[in-house]
């Protein structure tokens, strides 16, 4: 069986060119590398599985490097172009995703989770409100997913993911209110301290 890291991906040497890029900008790129593969290879992880991560992060990585010469500063930061990158290739997983969370919906075991913990008693609690949740997840829109889990397991800030997806602040208010409405009305029989945990 094959070790995965839980870590994210070391850029390979070689993978950006020498003379590729002008010095500044090779530095800029390594920056943004260390500083934000770890918390994409987290988010990526989350809604794909450990699989898929890797490679995402990897191609969100090589999408931005083509497109470094023209990120535009004043539409915001680099972190949440990242994440919009990163967002559209999880796009196209967008079947191995519902498949998670629908498994996840039946079984009450976390494929994705499962690995990194050990903290069985707490999962069993938390369960109930796991299947429910995976349950509302698989349900919205994949707008709607995207822009709330940009949000929650991201960490972007509401400008971040208008920024990532390329839509108004105001747009991402009204999915995430309306998404979490949604989780709500699933999880209203739910232990809310179970909820919080899970």
């Amino acid at each position: 069986m094959r070790h995965e890291s839980r870590e994210a991906p070391s850029p390979r040497p070689g993978a950006v060119a020498e003379g590729a890029l002008p010095r500044h900008e090779s530095e800029r790129f390594a920056t943004l590398f260390v500083e934000h593969a770890p918390g994409l290879k987290r988010y990526v992880v989350r809604r794909l599985g450990l699989e898929p991560a890797d490679d995402i992060v990897a191609e969100t990585f090589a999408v931005a490097l083509q497109r470094l010469d023209t990120f535009d500063g004043r539409l915001g930061d680099e972190r949440a172009w990242l994440y919009g990158i990163a967002t559209n290739l999880v796009g196209r997983h967008r079947r191995r995703e519902i498949g998670l969370y629908k498994a996840l919906s039946r079984t009450g075991a976390d494929s994705v989770i499962e690995p990194f913990t050990d903290e069985v008693e707490r999962r069993v609690a938390a369960g109930g409100a796991r299947r429910r949740l995976a349950k509302a997840l698989a349900g919205l829109s994949r707008k709607h997913r995207d822009t709330l889990l940009l949000v929650t397991w991201g960490e972007l800030t509401y400008e971040e993911a208008a920024v990532a997806l390329g839509v108004p602040v105001g747009t991402v208010r009204s999915r995430v209110n309306r998404a979490r409405g949604r989780l709500r009305r699933v999880l209203t029989s739910v232990d809310p301290t179970v909820v919080e945990e899970g």
